[in-house]
């Protein structure tokens, strides 16, 4: 029997591969647990897990189309999973996957130069990277909290407002210090 039951979702920071982990505590380590994933999209799919452990899933897992032998990336969006260890009461999570997101973000943020931009211009592109990054993490929390639509609504505006900044060329044209300073 399990004093607590959980399953955590846990990244891995990779857009092939979704990670899940079993964190319940157990009086007995059941022999065997399964878990119900259902990824944005697409059919639930049931696949056994191991107790106690990490368990990483990849697009032919999950049921969702391989490309011949080469497994796709997975949907960032809401994921739920319906967790059932061996003899226990299942439990329901709701977890946001962002990692295409997460990987856009990472190239915007890495074509920023600093060094170019001046102040203004740096000061503003900061402002404009931490909006978005705030408005990821505002999905992610409110997947974690059952708010589904409110997920996916500040998922899709903050993947817009990524790409206003990386197709105005995150701000940075160096124009104004060449300008002003030179």
């Amino acid at each position: 029997m399990a004093t607590t039951v959980r399953l955590t979702p846990t990244p891995t920071y990779d857009k092939l591969t979704l990670g899940l982990t079993d964190t319940s505590t157990y009086d007995v380590v059941p022999a065997s647990a399964s878990v119900v994933i259902t990824p944005p999209g697409f059919d639930a799919v049931t696949l056994a897990i191991t107790p106690e452990g990490l368990n990483v899933f990849q697009s032919s897992d999950l049921e969702i189309v391989t490309l011949g032998d080469t497994e796709v990336e997975l949907p960032d969006g809401v994921y739920i999973a319906v967790f059932t260890p061996l003899g226990e009461d299942p439990i329901t999570i709701y977890f946001m996957r962002v990692e295409k997101i997460q990987e856009k973000f990472d190239a915007a943020f890495m074509k920023l130069d600093m060094t170019e931009c001046d102040r203004a211009i740096k000061k503003q592109s900061k402002v404009e990277l931490n909006t978005i990054y705030f408005f990821i993490q505002g999905a992610i929390s409110s997947a974690n909290n059952c708010a589904i639509i409110e997920s996916n609504s500040l998922y899709a505006t903050a993947d817009r407002m990524l790409d206003s900044f990386i197709r105005n060329n995150c701000g940075c044209t160096g124009v104004n210090y060449l300008v002003n300073f030179i």
